[in-house]
């Protein structure tokens, strides 16, 4: 894929992200939070692996990337080591994980990736140790837009899915407003996630172990009828995603969906990640991972699980 001419990093970062604003001319497209990567896998270099319930979060300072990634973008990652190099070894292919955190630095940007031990790809990530190499391509995609004029933001995460809210609430904090947050787990254990973010979210889990026994998108549904002038940001397993299209249809509330589909490449060469919407297929990787929800008939695609 060709890339546009880079801006000055004052002018990208003033206008990537943001809504169109008014009065501008009607045919004039959004700029796309997206920020370009180096078309290359680089060495990042882990600095600590911490355990957070069920989950493991996984801190690499990566020294030639973008210092400035886009919430709601990806990185393609592997293991330095140990990873498809020898007889019967797996994986092969490199795991897409949204960022949840970048702290750029004198030396590098400080990447955050929240990840759930559930294959062989994810296992060996857990196994890395603090000063072991990371392999990182990214960030990737096309991230999450500012709400529209007047609309506060409504965020809502599942599971893993949780990790690309965790960089929007900071940004949107940062702005002035501190977004709602909802966040849904399987049990307590899972929830621990939950203390990752700096307000205090709506939670739910579907044993009942921690906060409000349920799903997330039926606190979604109560807070859309009270009041639907929100724009709602969510990422999770697919079937929550799925519930939140149709309840933000069913208020004509606007979404921006974080999907996930099988990606072998994260740059558009293999069309493993396709999904449909309503004017033909796109590449996740590329055109997205975050859709408008109105693009959609459903948010239910094949793939559309975690990789493990």
């Amino acid at each position: 894929m060709a890339s546009p001419a880079r801006r000055p990093r004052s002018a990208a970062r003033s206008a990537v992200g943001r809504a169109p604003q008014p009065g501008s001319p009607s045919g004039a497209a959004p700029v796309e939070p997206r920020t370009l990567a180096p078309p290359e896998r680089r060495a990042a270099r882990v600095l600590a692996v911490e355990r957070v319930g069920s989950y493991d979060l996984i801190t690499a300072l990566d020294p030639a990337g973008p210092r400035e990634p886009r919430p709601g973008q990806f990185y393609m990652l592997s293991a330095g080591e140990r990873w498809g190099g020898g007889v019967g070894e797996r994986p092969y292919l490199p795991r897409a994980f949204s960022y949840a955190r970048a702290r750029p630095g004198r030396d590098g940007v400080e990447l955050d990736f929240l990840l759930e031990d559930v294959g062989p790809g994810t296992h060996r990530l857990r196994e890395l140790r603090a000063g072991e190499p990371l392999l990182v391509l990214g960030p990737l995609g096309v991230g999450f837009r500012a709400p529209g004029v007047e609309r506060a933001a409504l965020l809502v995460g599942g599971g893993i899915g949780v990790a690309p809210l965790l960089c929007l609430e900071s940004e949107l904090a940062s702005g002035g407003t501190p977004p709602r947050t909802m966040l849904g787990f399987r049990s307590a254990a899972h929830a621990q996630a939950a203390t990752l973010f700096a307000g205090e979210p709506d939670l739910t889990t579907d044993d009942g172990s921690a906060g409000r026994h349920g799903l997330v998108t039926e606190p979604l549904a109560e807070a859309l009828a009270a009041d639907a002038a929100v724009e709602v940001y969510a990422c999770g397993p697919p079937a929550m995603l799925e519930a939140t299209r149709s309840i933000c249809a069913e208020r004509s509330t606007p979404a921006q969906l974080a999907m996930e589909s099988g990606m072998a490449c994260g740059f558009g060469a293999c069309f493993g990640c396709v999904v449909q919407t309503r004017s033909g297929y796109v590449r996740l990787c590329v055109d997205g991972p975050v859709l408008d929800a109105a693009t959609l008939d459903s948010a239910l695609s094949a793939g559309g699980s975690h990789q493990g």
